[in-house]
């Protein structure tokens, strides 16, 4: 499995999706470096909470990586299925569903690397301006276990999340299909109208991880025998 993620990155120009990475990470910085100062002012962190800034680190990084995660699941897979490549894929003498899983969790690995990296970059990086911007970090600079610990799992669950847009590409076998599904699952995730949003809510995020995961099987499910049906 790690030799066929490695040569799915290979054969996809990964370099490519980490410039692109690179690119987000400091747009965002600029963004965020320019409306922190205002942010904090107008609604400081709570006690034990989380602050504005460490609040709109995590809305406009999900945002913008469930949205990311979704154009590469179209570029790994689904784009293989219409320009026929799969076909040769699956001619080699291996297992179709480990292909298949191996595009699914090259995408995964990268996609949430991709989306730690940049939350752990606009954190650190807004507590080495602080003496400029004049910003409290109170929650990016405690280090505490929770804090870390939220990172990580919001990152992954975030990515994974994405993967519904996997099933909706396979069945209409349009890339088109699985970005414009990302984006609503992006608008839906970290959207609100007026007050009311769903963000954050912890239900609502398990209902989508286990629509995801039936995305990952259905879209796997029948690969050993779809040419023959």
């Amino acid at each position: 499995m790690p030799k066929l993620i490695r040569l799915e990155w290979k054969k996809n120009n990964i370099k490519k999706y980490m410039l692109i990475t690179v690119v987000i990470t400091i747009i965002l910085q600029i963004f965020m470096i320019a409306m922190a100062r205002e942010l904090e002012i107008t609604e400081p962190a709570q006690p034990g909470g989380k602050s504005m800034i460490r609040t709109s680190i995590d809305l406009f990084t999900h945002l913008i990586f469930i949205i990311f995660t979704g154009v590469m699941i179209s570029a790994f897979t689904i784009d293989s299925y219409k320009k026929k490549t799969m076909d040769l894929m699956f001619s080699y003498p291996i297992n179709r569903r480990k292909i298949l899983f191996s595009q699914i969790a090259a995408v995964w690995i990268f996609s949430f690397a991709s989306l730690l990296f940049c939350k752990l970059w606009l954190c650190v990086l807004l507590t080495l301006t602080r003496p400029i911007t004049g910003i409290v970090t109170t929650d990016i600079l405690s280090g505490a276990l929770p804090y870390w610990l939220d990172m990580i799992v919001s990152s992954a669950a975030m990515v994974s999340i994405s993967y519904i847009s996997l099933l909706t590409g396979m069945l209409k076998k349009s890339s088109k299909t699985a970005i414009v599904t990302s984006v609503i699952i992006a608008c839906f995730t970290q959207g609100n109208i007026g007050e009311a949003t769903l963000s954050g809510s912890v239900p609502f995020y398990a209902l989508l991880m286990a629509f995801a995961l039936l995305s990952v099987y259905f879209s796997v499910y029948h690969a050993e025998t779809k040419d023959l049906r």
